[in-house]
């Protein structure tokens, strides 16, 4: 911290008022001492254990503050396979996407001497302090989430569209409305891709997105638009949370699911068995996926040196009540199917 203070020609208590976010600091001190920071790759160590080992047998995780069943499950498989492996858990939670906020999660966790980060938030913007701290601190990201140096380890979210898109447009829909989630998250937006590149290919009609924020309550605003759209028979929805909404507007205004209106979620969550009628869904295995992020962050820990693995992991749809084929159009398809490792397929780009 003395060496801080010399370079940016401060005092020792600024550096430390700078590091901890105290608001009464003038923002060209703060970017002094930014610098500084920068400059001589200073991270804060408060874990007398890592000066003598060189390592907590800890993980950071970095997660955004949010009562998403999703966000719950992955965590739980971080947290299963991390105690498995001897390693302790410490998450920082932001409640914003912004790159400041997600660095300032980061930082929480150097401070306390983790051996490795996994990045499990959407982020579609880095900083270069965000690309410094992958550079130098072993880190996994999930979530669709891209640095320079973090290794990838995701579900093939366009995939996901185009199995959802397909089983409609196979029970013979002309063509299939979509429920997005949030723009800044980049699995809603891989969605929104592949569900638009998949309409596209079969030569139908791509109707206007629809925009929910991933909570039943956006889903049941966007359910009663599409109610009363006497031409929709199909919808792809982003998220089960949000087809649930769908759903409920849907029995509300009159339409019958799935004799009217085929709906199809995006999530397997323990509910979508449960929903009235148990709801089509392209399973995201997340409790897999965190184990799957502790592997390659042990690994990368262990061997800081080695190659890169990417790994891209396959949904796969599980069709049930919420889905029928557009009347007059002859019974439903079977289901696409997956090789049996799907859920862990080979790694690529």
């Amino acid at each position: 911290m003395a060496d801080v203070a010399r370079v940016a020609g401060v005092s020792a208590q600024t550096v430390s008022r700078v590091l901890s976010g105290h608001p009464n600091v003038q923002e060209r001190t703060r970017a002094k001492v930014m610098a500084a920071v920068d400059q001589l790759g200073y991270r804060r160590n408060n874990a007398a254990r890592v000066l003598s080992s060189g390592r907590s047998r800890a993980i950071g995780v970095v997660n955004l503050q949010t009562n998403f069943y999703s966000r719950a499950a992955v965590t739980s498989g971080i947290e299963n396979a991390a105690q498995a492996a001897g390693y302790a858990v410490s998450m920082a939670t932001t409640a914003s996407l912004d790159s400041f906020a997600i660095d300032r999660a980061l930082s929480r966790l150097a401070d306390q001497g983790v051996d490795g980060v996994i990045l499990a938030v959407p982020l579609i913007h880095s900083s270069e302090r965000i690309e410094q701290f992958t550079r130098s601190t072993p880190t996994i990201t999930i979530d669709g989430s891209r640095t320079e140096s973090a290794e990838v380890v995701a579900i093939d979210q366009a995939l996901a569209a185009r199995l959802a898109t397909e089983y409609l447009l196979d029970l013979g829909h002309e063509t299939v409305w979509h429920v997005a989630g949030p723009q800044e998250w980049l699995d809603a937006t891989s969605r929104r891709e592949g569900w638009r590149a998949t309409l596209e290919a079969a030569g139908r009609s791509v109707p206007p997105p629809l925009e929910g924020d991933w909570s039943p309550a956006s889903g049941y605003r966007n359910g009663l638009i599409l109610g009363r759209i006497p031409d929709v028979t199909a919808v792809f929805v982003a998220s089960d949370e949000m087809a649930f909404g769908v759903i409920k507007a849907l029995h509300e205004l009159g339409r019958r699911v799935p004799d009217d209106i085929s709906v199809v979620g995006v999530d397997n969550i323990e509910l979508a068995e449960y929903c009235s009628p148990p709801l089509t869904t392209v399973a995201q295995p997340f409790a897999h996926m965190g184990a799957l992020a502790v592997a390659h962050l042990l690994r990368h820990i262990a061997d800081p040196d080695a190659a890169p693995r990417p790994t891209v992991v396959e949904p796969r749809l599980i069709a049930r009540a919420s889905t029928a084929p557009r009347a007059g159009t002859g019974p439903a398809p079977a289901p696409p199917t997956r090789r049996p490792d799907a859920m862990a397929a080979p790694s690529r780009e």
